[in-house]
């Protein structure tokens, strides 16, 4: 295998862990939806916990996507 396709299969496999984060944050909203629909008086105390738990998975797709740009540019 040449060093050009090594270095291309790595940055898009990189950049397979933004499917990972949008998955995270799916689910992260959609466990909140639930819960808040089974209690809505203690939805009000989770919303922070929500948004803590959205930013760091967007944080790790992000993170992915800047390592496949690195990996390709390299």
């Amino acid at each position: 295998m040449e060093a050009e396709a090594a270095k291309l299969i790595g940055a898009g496999l990189a950049m397979t862990g933004m499917i990972g984060a949008g998955i995270g944050v799916g689910n992260i909203f959609g466990s909140f939806l639930t819960g808040a629909l089974r209690n809505p008086s203690a939805a009000g105390s989770q919303i922070g916990n929500l948004f803590v738990g959205a930013a760091l998975a967007e944080a790790l797709g992000i993170l992915s996507f800047v390592l496949g740009i690195l990996l390709y540019s390299a």
